[in-house]
């Protein structure tokens, strides 16, 4: 059974405070999948093959506007959270799956592929490049992940109707020749995080139920 957990909107490091709580008691007893589907107030963060040379603007400006930045242990560059966008941590024990993370990040840009095309959205994948994308030029998704004793933890990040004005902050994931976008700039109209919380748990579920069942 997949477990869900839904953190609402949390700051960026409690959130990362809670999710080494459960991947350590996941590494202990491994006995448990948990999704978490949060949002978060606007934050830079920095994965380890990042650097501050991506952040466009200086860190007294971000801090005047209450942008934090936060160096974290997630693989891929500079990214941007912020409020309407949905970030997905699958804090999974991939021994129980198939120890390979290369497979389960390619699953995860699956699950988003899926997920936006309840919009009707086609999303694909840029060769080399990770996170779904619309015409192999916005991106609508990134990813980022971390593995510790094959436990996953970090995850996804989908722009739903988040301010991608933000993103002008940075040099997102260190790719400066491509844009951003969201499901509500793709489709022209408001969409509600609480409707994409419920395909994207149906479609985790879908996706890695047989493994939960074992």
């Amino acid at each position: 059974m997949l477990e869900i957990q839904d953190w609402g909107l949390i700051e960026y490091n409690e959130g990362w405070s809670r999710q080494k709580e459960i991947s350590s008691d996941i590494q202990k007893n491994r006995n448990r999948n948990v999704l978490v589907l949060c949002e978060h107030p606007s934050v830079i963060t920095i994965g380890r093959a990042g650097g501050k040379e991506n952040i466009l603007m200086s860190e007294n400006f971000l801090n005047q506007l209450g942008v934090s930045i936060v160096e974290i242990d997630r693989g891929g560059d500079v990214t941007l959270h912020n409020p309407k966008q949905l970030v997905g941590y699958p804090i999974f024990n991939l021994s129980s799956m198939k120890e390979d993370l290369h497979w389960f990040l390619r699953e995860i840009e699956e699950c988003l592929i899926e997920i936006i095309s309840h919009w009707g959205l086609k999303g694909d994948r840029v060769p080399g490049l990770t996170g779904v994308w619309i015409d192999g030029k916005r991106k609508i998704a990134a990813i980022g992940l971390h593995c510790s004793r094959w436990v996953s933890s970090h995850g996804f990040a989908l722009n739903v109707a988040n301010n991608l004005m933000e993103f002008s902050y940075i040099v997102p994931c260190g790719i400066s020749d491509k844009g951003v976008t969201s499901i509500s700039q793709e489709i022209g109209t408001a969409v509600d995080t609480s409707e994409v919380k419920i395909i994207t748990t149906k479609i985790f579920e879908n996706r890695f139920g047989k493994y939960f069942s074992v």
